[in-house]
């Protein structure tokens, strides 16, 4: 056996679903599409900074021959809760143990195999946050392909794949990239609330609803009802993909979904401290952003769910929290699920309590909603 069919086949006892290989060529092809995208403010800014070295793995280690990409599938589906409650939702690619570290652990029990064959070899793991483009470096190495949402699409497995790469000096023989396989389909494009993206596997990444779910700050108006209860991610463009319907696996035990964590309780969410939200949530992907992101996300779902029983916590959190952009949002919320006149008198009062400008435009416009 040949040392490609080698690292293969212990790939796959290692419990990795998709593996492929291509050369250590740039990417250079991709450099005036990207630049355009940042020229034109689409992109989300937590790409890695350089660009020549997302794009030239030669910058990334001394002698380059061979990119490694591998995939995980994961699962899509997972036991809903009807209890009642006001419940939020993660996006999948959150569910189950960080995929980073999930990913990360495959590859870097993957080198030690290699590396215990071979004896030599210089090896560089990423995922995600790396250097290099995870879905070009996929596309290349033959796992799938580019789809019009911007996603890598497999054949066995659609797009519900986490990806990861290896750049090593390795020379192993490359496969052959897939053609793109999308044709006259535009279901995604049509399906996105926000016309993110572009149809040519590019996205405004700034209207995307899965960055809206994650930047800081207040959330515009315009994408508020737009990402109904999810707190985290966005799966719209995936959901409807012909290529991932009736996907659904369940091959890596880590990546099972807690369905009260991937589904929690909005007003429970709002109530956690720091220390109780990162012991309950800070083995996910979605907790990255931190508490008061998913907080500020929890209170519109709140008002998208109508939530009228959740009038009281949020007028508390609107007179007793410190932080003004989540005392923004619980008012804009409290406007949203049609407040009493005794609520309307307190929000009035409010109006004393405060003097940060967004707060007070907040209130006039609640006041006058009322």
């Amino acid at each position: 056996m040949d040392l490609k069919a080698w690292i293969i086949a212990e790939a796959h006892k290692l419990g990795i679903n998709k593996i492929g290989f291509t050369d250590a060529k740039d990417f250079e092809h991709l450099r005036l599409g990207i630049e355009q995208q940042i020229a034109n403010g689409q992109a989300s800014g937590f790409e890695h900074g350089n660009l020549d070295e997302r794009l030239n793995p030669s910058l990334l280690m001394k002698t380059p021959k061979t990119i490694i990409s591998v995939a995980l599938a994961y699962p899509t589906h997972m036991k809903k809760i009807n209890d009642g409650r006001p419940r939020g939702l993660f996006a999948r690619a959150s569910w189950g143990i960080d995929y980073h570290h999930i990913l990360n652990g495959k590859m870097n029990q993957l080198i030690e195999k290699i590396r215990e064959k071979t004896t030599t070899g210089e090896f560089k793991p990423m995922v995600d946050t790396g250097e290099l483009i995870d879905v070009a470096v996929a596309q290349r190495a033959g796992l799938g392909f580019i789809g019009k949402n911007g996603l890598l699409i497999t054949p066995e497995f659609g797009s519900y794949v986490y990806l990861g790469e290896i750049l090593t000096d390795l020379e192993l023989e490359p496969d052959a990239p897939l053609e793109m396989g999308c044709g006259d389909c535009v279901k995604c494009i049509k399906a996105c609330p926000t016309d993110a993206l572009l149809g040519n596997g590019q996205m405004n990444a700034k209207t995307c609803l899965s960055y809206q779910t994650q930047t800081k700050g207040v959330m515009e108006l315009k994408y508020r009802k737009k990402i109904r209860n999810i707190i985290y991610g966005c799966d719209i463009c995936q959901v409807v993909c012909p290529y991932n319907v009736g996907k659904d696996f369940h091959f890596h035990p880590e990546m099972e979904p807690n369905p009260l964590d991937a589904q929690p309780d909005l007003e429970e969410l709002l109530q956690m401290g720091n220390k109780e939200f990162k012991e309950r949530f800070g083995y996910m992907a979605g907790s990255w952003r931190g508490k008061k992101t998913l907080q500020r996300n929890a209170i519109i779902a709140l008002a998208n769910l109508k939530s009228y029983e959740s009038l009281p916590l949020l007028l508390d959190i609107a007179e007793t929290d410190p932080r003004p952009d989540i005392v923004s949002t619980a008012i804009w919320a409290i406007a949203q699920l049609k407040p009493t006149e005794a609520i309307k008198h307190r929000l009035d009062r409010l109006t004393k309590l405060w003097e940060h400008p967004e707060i007070l435009m907040e209130i006039k416009s609640a006041l006058e909603k009322a």
